[in-house]
């Protein structure tokens, strides 16, 4: 992650369209910063202070009291979340310039009086009042800080986010802000490339990208229910990670969770999570699909919140993750993005974070997307190679990437959306290809699930075709922690799965408990590394 810096104080104003900060991006951290006398920040962020490179200068910071936590400090400092007025609702997604319908975000809808899909839209006028400059600057103040609720990956970009909660309505475990490593052996010895970066948002709370939207989705729920609207919980169908983000917030927040599995269909590590945090967990003998009809059925009935990807105010959370891409590069664009696919909704979150920077001033272009899919459940590569024809669902196979077997996406129109405005791919991975994938990556240092194999898989065969070059900045995107797929891992190399070669498999050696037989093992093993 690039390291956050500390911004000097200008003596004199700056307006918030001035263009005299930083004009070299890769050196901003080192300009003034964004406190001015005309305008204040878009936040009354505690965080952002004067700071002088002179010691004597310096102001001093106390502790806030003993019996103070920080949403109360953060209280007493901010007398308004929203001075500026900035504001976001519903709109039917992709909808024609003319049309008028949309919803308050404290309205329960997930679909267009179409029956469409929903987007969340911000004010973009009230935002660029503030030119790019000053977001970048606003940002990047509030890495590594504890003041609420700056402190999470999701929130320290609020204004773009949720900008009208009540920052004491916000559930948070301090989420985001993860990992964005260069995959220095990987790239360079299995790709010949020196540019390429692994964006892990499985170091994160639960272990997937999941909790950057449902820390939204559950802190705007306890919005609702502080409202007193008739929620008595939240629900979602998933497949492993979505129950797990959805039962750590809701029990943070002391909010129900109902939680619709497919039987037999996850790992047992993504089970235990929603089960250990107390949601209601309904094991139901269908597959994901099956789940998600019935989710939807049931929250059309009673008053149980949809948490799943329909809802677009998870997409608000996921998006930051595209944003912080960007912060780590010092606001430079990478030139590929890639990322699993499922149900779809990541890809054009992703999109989405980067054309808010785009159209704001952050960023001049976009990079391009490419959204991978497992062959056994690639409904949106069919699509695409199609021509995007029209678009027919499959029947999801099992795959080792069992967050993304999914065969009819809910998000297909935001995807196909995301990647046509993105000059973007898709490609798939057969079994065979993303298990490889994984654990080639495994061996040189990482530790990654099934999904990013598949992305990983995209990444070979693009390099292979000389579509990505060897110098193209790349970031693949890593959705979830390799933890909780140790079962496919250990059956990889234990050489147990059927019909796999499982070429590097790397099993354990049996040797008697005596010095000479170690001896005789282990010679042979340096003698073969020699080589």
């Amino acid at each position: 992650m690039a390291a956050c810096s500390l911004f000097q104080a200008s003596p004199c104003s700056l307006n918030p369209k001035s263009k005299s900060l930083h004009q070299n991006p890769r050196n901003h951290r080192h300009y003034l910063s964004i406190r001015s006398c005309t305008s204040s920040p878009p936040s009354s962020d505690a965080s952002i202070t004067n700071h002088s490179s002179s010691k004597s200068t310096s102001p001093k910071h106390h502790r806030r009291p003993a019996d103070e936590n920080i949403r109360e400090e953060a209280r007493r400092h901010h007398t308004s979340d929203n001075n500026h007025g900035f504001s976001a609702k519903y709109v039917p997604f992709n909808a024609d310039p003319s049309s008028t319908e949309s919803y308050s975000l404290d309205e329960i809808v997930y679909r267009s009086s179409s029956g469409g899909l929903l987007d969340v839209q911000h004010d973009m006028e009230a935002l660029k009042k503030f030119d790019g400059e000053y977001w970048k600057s606003l940002f990047d103040s509030r890495i590594g800080k504890t003041t609420w609720p700056y402190g999470s990956g999701v929130w320290s970009k609020k204004e773009w986010v949720l900008p009208e909660i009540d920052s004491d309505h916000i559930v948070s475990a301090f989420e985001g802000n993860s990992n964005l490593f260069w995959a220095e052996r990987y790239g360079k010895q299995m790709l010949g490339m020196n540019d390429l970066w692994v964006k892990h948002c499985g170091i994160s709370h639960t272990g997937s990208f999941k909790d950057l939207g449902m820390t939204v989705l559950v802190s705007q729920v306890n919005r609702l229910r502080k409202l007193n609207r008739p929620v008595v919980g939240v629900g979602c169908a998933s497949t492993g990670d979505t129950s797990a983000a959805l039962s750590a917030y809701c029990a943070a927040a002391g909010i129900p969770a109902i939680v619709f599995l497919p039987a037999n269909r996850i790992s047992i590590a993504q089970l235990v999570q929603p089960i250990a945090n107390g949601a209601f967990v309904l094991s139901l003998d269908t597959d994901f699909d099956g789940c998600m009809q019935l989710i939807r059925e049931v929250t059309a009935e009673l008053p149980i919140y949809l948490a799943n990807s329909l809802n677009s105010l998870r997409l608000e959370g996921q998006k930051t993750a595209a944003i912080e891409i960007l912060q780590q590069f010092d606001w430079e664009v990478p030139d590929w993005v890639i990322v699993p696919g499922g149900n779809l909704g990541n890809i054009y979150a992703f999109y989405k974070g980067f054309q808010m920077c785009k159209e704001l001033g952050l960023v001049d272009r976009l990079p391009r997307l490419v959204c991978a899919q497992a062959a056994n459940a690639n409904p949106l590569y069919l699509h695409y190679k199609s021509g995007w024809g029209e678009f027919k669902p499959v029947k999801a196979n099992s795959t080792f990437a069992s967050a993304i077997q999914i065969g009819d996406p809910v998000s297909i129109d935001r995807a196909v959306f995301a990647l046509r405005n993105s000059n973007g791919i898709v490609e798939e991975a057969t079994e065979e290809e993303l298990m490889d994938a994984m654990s080639q990556a495994d061996l040189t240092g990482m530790f990654i699930c099934p999904h990013t194999g598949v992305a990983l898989s995209a990444l070979i065969k693009l390099r292979n075709s000389g579509i990505i070059g060897p110098t193209d900045r790349t970031v693949v995107v890593s959705t979830a922690h390799g933890l909780k797929f140790t079962q496919s891992k250990i059956d990889y190399h234990s050489k147990e799965i059927p019909d796999m070669a499982c070429r590097f498999a790397n099993p354990p050696t049996n040797v008697k408990a005596d010095f000479g037989s170690v001896m005789d093992v282990l010679k042979k093993y340096l003698l073969s590394k020699n080589h």
